[in-house]
């Protein structure tokens, strides 16, 4: 039986429909000269090590660097903040670079970094916020121009993905982050195009979501960004039970769980595992469970998205999830994103 919630629109929703004009924004905003400094230290014969770090959504917005990093054969890992600071601050010297993401710049874990590091590291930060104590501290400071934001992570993640592939564009290539603004424009475009149809969307995702209970969302490479912040914020947003992981990692245990109470939502993703992923998602149909695949080619508008270059699946990957929280929270009878336990910035580890 069709049933349509009444949506209670917020400041969320306007937080949404403004990440098409935030990403033309932090678009037009010049990188720092100093990174092809650090893109030649790279390329040297004794190149740094690069720890890449953040909490939460700007966490998960690395997976995409990290990949491609990995690709050039330039070392580097991924380690939450509040990890490092506490049990990989050996890590901290000289020939390591830190990548730190922040869109606060002033979060609990990132101050107790910048006090432990003490300049012995140096710093790459993307923050939204130049005057914060880790765009004072960066060496290289990459802005993101999100505006102001009032809960969850959703200008401000998109922005942090764009950022992020601009220096790669410099720390791989050396270049000036050019191929990211060919196809920025374009990216952009599709953002706004999915979300003027937003209505439509949760109207279609409260049909997929009757049954749901639980929400596992699941993806490979770059779309580990989108699994992590996805599941993230599911719960944060829509105050729902939900997890991301790898799509590989499902098969490995949580496959006992499928019924007709959880959705699978798996990212389709690069065309290199793709198969893989389409394949998971009809073995779970097979079974008699629930899934969908987020895809170009998608059965359901709310989970097609354009088509976009690997680099920028994850900004157009973000948008269902972002739809799904809004029509859960109005299943359940609440303003999406509305806080009532949790602040913006996290300020006690």
């Amino acid at each position: 039986m069709h049933m349509t919630y009444p949506l209670i629109e917020g400041a969320y929703v306007r937080d949404l429909l403004e990440q098409a004009d935030a990403l033309r924004q932090t678009l037009t905003l010049p990188l720092p000269d100093s990174l092809s400094g650090i893109a030649t230290l790279l390329a040297g014969p004794q190149p740094p090590f690069l720890v890449l770090t953040g909490m939460g959504s700007s966490f998960h917005a690395l997976h995409p660097l990290a990949i491609r990093l990995a690709e050039q054969g330039i070392r580097a890992t991924m380690i939450e903040t509040s990890e490092l600071i506490y049990y990989s601050n050996g890590l901290l010297g000289p020939n390591t670079i830190l990548v730190v993401v922040s869109q606060s710049g002033q979060s609990a874990e990132i101050l107790r970094l910048l006090h432990l590091n003490a300049g012995r590291s140096p710093i790459i930060g993307v923050t939204n916020n130049p005057g914060s104590p880790l765009g004072k501290a960066a060496n290289a400071m990459v802005l993101i121009r999100a505006g102001s934001e009032a809960s969850v992570s959703c200008k401000t993640y998109v922005c942090t993905l764009l950022a992020l592939s601009r220096i790669g564009d410099v720390l791989c290539s050396g270049n000036s982050g050019a191929s990211s603004s060919h196809h920025l424009e374009t990216v952009a475009d599709s953002v706004e195009q999915y979300l003027s149809n937003w209505r439509d969307h949760v109207e279609q995702a409260q049909d997929c979501l009757q049954n749901a209970r639980h929400l596992i969302l699941a993806g490979r490479g770059v779309s580990l960004a989108s699994a992590g912040t996805g599941g993230l914020i599911v719960k944060e947003a829509a105050r729902f039970p939900a997890e991301g992981m790898s799509a590989a990692a499902f098969r490995h245990g949580p496959l006992e769980m499928v019924n007709h109470r959880l959705l699978l939502l798996v990212f389709e993703g690069a065309e290199r595992s793709a198969a893989l992923n389409r394949k998971l998602v009809n073995d779970i149909m097979e079974i008699g469970g629930s899934a969908q695949l987020v895809s170009p080619n998608s059965r359901l508008d709310v989970f097609r998205i354009p088509l976009a270059p690997e680099a920028f699946m994850p900004i157009l990957e973000i948008l269902p999830v972002q739809i799904i929280t809004l029509a859960l929270a109005a299943r359940d009878g609440f303003e999406a994103g509305a806080f009532t336990l949790a602040s913006k910035i996290t300020a006690t580890e």
